[in-house]
């Protein structure tokens, strides 16, 4: 079976080279931007696809009449395609796990010491000649409270404990072994000096954070999301943000990606934004290419 790496970028491009051994299937790579539209055409004739996170819409991926399978370089395809659709046509996506966690746990902390600090807007201000000192969040002793306990949030428990804070965890699934202590869902956004979101996206988790389940966080939280922006209601999100109800945000993900500037999150000062870059360190991206030729060997 045919294999491409269809949208290989250039930072990436040296990763790949560097973890492609002798012995591994052919897998051509294309490093080329496209439109949208035009995936059919790139995809032509190959059975398995590796997207790095490029959108596949349905009724396109019904064009691609050779493919098989799809690899996705990561755990969300669910933001970028509509997975049960594409595997009623026979298509077979899949994910790979635990690549990053300790990447994006890490990418996480850095959002919410930022966001307790207010480094980015002073950065942003210094810039233009504005002197500034917020005064921040002092986060030792404050109560962190992780929903989601998968390898991320665990990562995210960890380290937040080794600063100090105090961490409590919901999961939509009970750990014998979460290693935090649990808590209820209300009682966890009640309490919650900073919530870290790290849920897997699904039909069951899209909108989870919902206008209701905001307002009943603590009046100055921090919220850092790294998961997925459908995770989230955007329009309450704002609303908590402008009322300062949630005092900062840290955010690496969005509904629809790239962020444009003109969406209202930028505009926000108590807003820190990410390139969904949680991921992206040289070690991560290692493995996770390298599980992902993994795979295509198991299919070819």
């Amino acid at each position: 079976m045919k294999s491409i790496f269809f949208d290989c970028n250039d930072q990436l491009a040296p990763v790949w080279a560097s973890v492609v051994q002798a012995g591994d299937p052919a897998i051509d790579v294309n490093t080329k931007p496209f439109a949208r539209e035009d995936l059919p055409r790139v995809i032509a004739g190959y059975d398995i696809a590796i997207d790095d996170h490029s959108y596949m819409p349905t009724d396109l991926v019904a064009q691609c009449q050779q493919l098989k399978h799809i690899v996705f370089l990561g755990t969300g395809p669910a933001s970028y395609m509509n997975v049960a659709e594409v595997e009623r046509r026979g298509i077979k996506v899949h994910i790979i796990k635990g690549y990053g966690d300790t990447a994006v746990a890490e990418h996480s902390i850095a959002l919410m010491v930022s966001a307790a600090r207010d480094v980015a807007r002073m950065d942003r201000e210094i810039r233009t000649g504005t002197w500034t000192p917020y005064e921040g969040v002092q986060l030792k002793g404050k109560t962190l409270g992780v929903i989601g306990l998968g390898g991320i949030g665990r990562e995210v428990a960890r380290i937040g404990a080794g600063m100090g804070m105090n961490v409590i965890g919901w999961n939509r699934t009970k750990h014998a072994d979460a290693g935090v202590p649990m808590a209820e869902l209300n009682d966890l956004l009640a309490k919650a000096d900073v919530v870290s979101m790290n849920l897997t996206l699904g039909d069951e988790t899209r909108g989870f954070l919902n206008a209701e389940r905001i307002g009943r966080m603590k009046k100055g939280v921090i919220f850092v999301n790294t998961a997925r922006g459908a995770l989230v209601d955007e329009a309450a999100l704002l609303a908590s943000l402008e009322s300062r109800h949630i005092r900062h945000a840290g955010l690496d993900v969005f509904h629809a990606e790239p962020l444009k500037a003109d969406n209202p999150l930028c505009k926000l000062p108590n807003v820190t934004l990410t390139a969904h870059a949680g991921f992206r360190t040289l070690e991560a991206s290692q493995t996770l290419l390298r599980r992902a030729i993994d795979i295509v060997k198991t299919l070819v």
